[in-house]
């Protein structure tokens, strides 16, 4: 994978924002069980204390949220997005533990749900079974492999949903590595525009351009393209909604915080940004010149505050 591509931090934050509209497109019959009149809660605390109870490490697109049923019963979902490297053959076990870490910790019933954006076409996980002396383990769980939609790209460009250019995005970005920029920036480019014209509103259209932008890195030259043709094109329809102004932002910060160098301004500044709530953490990182550690450890702070 080329250093340039990251996908946790892009799904994870799209992911949580999205979260109806995730159920919808991947998982439409669970969609329709949860009363979406109520909206949902996102459980970061209880995962992190699951995922740490677990021992075996954390997934950043791993995401907790409570919903309710349409009778208004109470009920978790566990969502475990494995986008990034190659197949993982324990990621079925992962499942598991954190389902029964969850029931454990907290005595609820909890629906796991699992999306595989790798790019093996042979590896599928489902379930997660041991069996020992007659003592057996047999667990499975709905899960979505990206590699489907491939050859539904019709299907793609005509949904109304944000997960098709999700979905879009990120097999682009599979197909466009290995030196393939320039294929890569003028799909970005054409993604990017054909948001204007899908009908989304302002705010989807600057949530999904951030997606598309983080995961499909370009080399600077490519980027300052990229940026230049899209500010031109907003001035051309006069939509100026994604325009330069937010990577330049980014990229001055970064710049003070070098030059500044006092560490508690830098920690004072990520802590407005996480509440804020609109940057990943490794965006975060970027424009104060902490590490992603420590960003976690500042989040952690504000929520034990």
């Amino acid at each position: 994978m080329s250093e340039r591509d990251t996908y946790d931090s892009p799904w994870k934050g799209i992911l949580s924002t999205y979260f109806e509209e995730f159920t919808a497109f991947f998982f439409p019959e669970i969609h329709q069980k949860i009363d979406w009149s109520r909206s949902y809660e996102r459980l970061d605390k209880e995962l992190r204390q699951i995922t740490r109870e677990s021992a075996i490490g954390s997934r950043y697109a791993d995401q907790l949220m409570k919903v309710w049923e349409k009778d208004g019963t109470e009920a978790w979902v566990l969502v475990h997005a494995e986008v990034q490297g190659e197949p993982d053959s324990d990621f079925g076990h992962r499942v598991y533990v954190y389902n029964y870490r969850t029931h454990d910790l907290y005595k609820r019933p909890t629906v796991s749900l699992a999306v595989l954006a790798d790019e093996s076409p042979g590896w599928y996980v489902d379930r997660y079974e041991q069996e020992k002396w007659g003592c057996k383990i047999s667990f499975q769980f709905p899960s979505v492999k990206i590699l489907a939609f491939k050859g539904k790209w019709e299907m793609l460009e005509s949904s109304g949903n944000p997960f098709a250019v999700v979905v879009m995005a990120h097999l682009r970005t599979r197909e466009t590595r290995s030196e393939k920029d320039e294929e890569r920036l003028q799909f970005k480019l054409s993604l990017t525009k054909a948001l204007y014209r899908g009908g989304w509103t302002k705010q989807q259209i600057i949530d999904l351009y951030r997606f598309i932008d983080w995961i499909m890195r370009l080399p600077a030259d490519l980027e300052k393209a990229y940026h230049d043709e899209l500010t031109k094109y907003e001035e051309e329809i006069k939509m100026q909604y994604v325009t330069t102004a937010e990577r330049i932002g980014i990229e001055k910060g970064k710049a003070e915080g070098k030059v500044e160098g006092r560490m508690e301004e830098k920690r004072e500044t990520a802590k407005k940004l996480l509440k804020l709530d609109v940057l990943s953490e490794e965006q975060i990182a970027l424009v104060t010149d902490l590490s992603v550690e420590e960003i976690r450890q500042l989040r952690q702070e504000l929520e034990d505050s």
